[in-house]
């Protein structure tokens, strides 16, 4: 093991990691609140503020899998659909499989320039908590209460909101609802079998009433649904944690556009057409299982240096205060106050 490798997995680095995050998080809120009187001025420059400040959070954890744990996606797609990435609005289809997909999905949004713009489909409570949570809602995030009686209202006042947008978005939709695990797949599984389904082995039963409001709310504001199918070489199982230790994973995300007027209006058309997605996803997923890769070319898109130099500048901005902070400790000439912050500074989790 190197050095650098030894530094990634000390407490200190990772208590500087989460420092760093969560009070820059706390700053970007505040900044957020500040734009509140902006809004009924000039609703548009708000909302392009807003997109700067949730990049200037969002980018470090794109930084954090890209830069400190090496792990870098790569992308299959076909190059004539790879010329629209970034330069439309679309619904992004992930599969739900993984602890980090959501880093390769704002992996994959900061590669084509949307990421401060990018939404996703969330829980209402998320809403409530501050970093995350509260910029997400200046961000305008869908969110709902999974209860869709109660949702109905609120989900196509969200979307119809976004009709207008001053940037170019990306609308995250995990259309199985929860993160794959056996016990939910079996449970899945025996739907499928009542309803006549057929039945998939690396995927949960997609949920298609989302879906098809989203896309009858975006009509005209959406150009294309990107499907999108993660995987990981040699039956990796990514953690966040693992992340954070600076350890490299090797996600393969294969992407198709799919124009949005391919889409059928009709809940029933549309619905049977998500199914049918699903079952073309598993195959991929299956065929991957045994070849290691995805169907059609490989494509890079440059990696910029922006999240680098975003969470170099918060945690140095940061850091600074607690760096005067240890020299006044030091200058104080404690010697037990200089052994309890060496201790702490030292201790494992």
């Amino acid at each position: 093991m190197g050095l650098v490798q030894w530094l990634k997995g000390q407490f200190l680095c990772h208590l500087i990691i989460c420092y760093g995050f969560l009070v820059s998080g706390l700053l970007v809120n505040l900044l957020q609140i500040c734009t509140l009187p902006l809004w009924p001025i000039n609703k548009q420059l708000a909302r392009r503020i807003n997109c700067k400040l949730g990049y200037s959070l969002t980018s470090q954890s794109v930084a954090l899998l890209e830069w400190w744990s090496g792990t870098e996606v790569t992308f299959y797609t076909d190059p004539a659909d790879y010329q629209f990435y970034g330069k439309e609005n679309a619904i992004i289809v992930l599969n739900h499989n993984f602890e980090i997909d959501f880093l390769c999905g704002w992996t994959f949004c900061d590669r084509f320039g949307v990421l401060g713009a990018s939404k996703c489909l969330a829980k209402k409570e998320l809403s409530y908590l501050p970093v995350i949570g509260w910029m997400w809602y200046f961000l305008e995030m869908v969110f709902i209460k999974r209860k869709w009686e109660e949702d109905k209202r609120s989900f196509v006042q969200s979307l119809q909101n976004l009709r207008d947008y001053p940037e170019n978005f990306w609308f995250l939709l995990h259309c199985e609802g929860t993160r794959f695990t056996e016990e939910k797949h079996q449970i899945s599984m025996e739907v499928a079998e009542k309803k006549g389904l057929p039945k998939l082995k690396h995927h949960l039963l997609p949920r298609t009433k989302g879906f098809w409001v989203a896309v009858q709310n975006l009509r005209g504001t959406v150009a294309a649904v990107y499907c999108c199918t993660l995987n990981f070489r040699n039956n990796e199982t990514p953690t966040l944690l693992g992340v954070i230790n600076g350890k490299k994973y090797h996600p393969d995300l294969y992407i198709r556009r799919i124009p949005l007027e391919s889409v059928p209006e009709d809940e029933a058309e549309c619905s049977s057409w998500l199914h049918k997605l699903y079952q073309e996803k598993d195959q991929f997923q299956e065929d991957y299982s045994h070849t290691g890769c995805f169907p059609g070319p490989v494509v890079t898109p440059l990696r910029g240096p922006w999240a680098l130099i975003n969470w170099i500048g918060w945690t140095c901005l940061l850091l600074y205060p607690l760096y005067l902070l240890l020299v006044q400790l030091v200058l104080s000439g404690s010697i037990l106050t200089i052994l309890a912050t060496v201790a702490f500074c030292s201790a494992g989790p």
